[in-house]
């Protein structure tokens, strides 16, 4: 039997973790300010030191503000028969940064991008691997029906592509939600709408969803717009359109 930890219970980490103990593995889990129900059946630890000293495989799924830190906290009980997925949104390069701190330990290092909103789908969500590590990971979770793609052996590759969709689909949201207020104000909802739904394939539902999902995950589409702005000054590129994201995504935040 597999031992899990999940680092990190927001919303994908709670799923996750409830996907995996209802599938029969071992979860130990831990956060400072779980606010999300858990099957009984989860062990929550007293930190994330004690959550993975005797897991098989680490998912940390945390804000890419504290990703770092969670890893360090970590550490000492990080070993060569370990897997360390870091599942945070956080730029390419503060993933490789993540993976050279860890690197003495010979923990098999994953870049795992989560490429597709959790719910409904929870652990059987499309991930996208990475790293040192993603071979055998796959090789790991064989028989657990993960939906698992390789993006080569290169810590960066899994979240360079999921960074590289997120400028396509938050950007298309922020824009989204900026025409709807402006149809609002102008009493001219309905037309547009209709013009929304002409770009996007005639799927009206789609428009709320954008919406909706912008709303609930404001806080950390922020933090993956921002490491979008990240990646994108390290390659020389002005980020212009990204940071209007962030710009959009901290309004709303603010308006809570």
């Amino acid at each position: 039997m597999i031992k899990f930890a999940v680092l990190g219970l927001g919303e994908a980490g709670s799923i996750f973790a409830n996907d995996l103990v209802a599938s029969g593995s071992m979860v130990t889990a831990w956060d400072p300010n779980p606010i999300r129900t858990l099957d009984p059946r989860v062990a929550v630890a007293a930190s994330n030191l004690a959550a993975a000293e005797q897991a098989d495989i680490i998912l940390s799924v945390n804000l890419s503000s504290v990703s770092a830190e969670v890893a360090l906290e970590v550490l000492p009980v990080l070993g060569a028969g370990k897997w360390y997925l870091e599942m945070n949104t956080s730029s390419p390069s503060l993933k490789r940064i993540i993976a050279e701190k860890l690197s003495p330990t010979g923990v098999h290092f994953v870049d795992l991008a989560i490429m597709a909103p959790v719910p409904p789908l929870g652990i059987k969500t499309p991930f996208l691997a990475s790293g040192p590590g993603a071979e055998t990971l796959l090789a790991k979770v064989s028989g657990m029906h993960w939906n698992l793609s390789l993006a080569g052996d290169q810590v960066g590759e899994a979240s360079t592509r999921k960074l590289l969709r997120s400028i396509v689909y938050k950007g298309v949201a922020a824009v989204i939600l900026e025409a709807i207020a402006a149809g609002k104000a102008f009493d001219k909802e309905d037309y547009i709408r209709i013009q929304i739904s002409s770009v996007i394939g005639g799927n009206d539902e789609l428009i709320d969803r954008f919406v909706e999902g912008t709303y609930t995950h404001a806080e950390r589409r922020k933090h993956e717009m921002e490491a979008v702005v990240e990646m994108l000054e390290n390659e020389g590129i002005d980020p212009l359109m990204s940071s209007a994201t962030v710009g959009s995504l901290a309004n709303i935040l603010k308006m809570r």
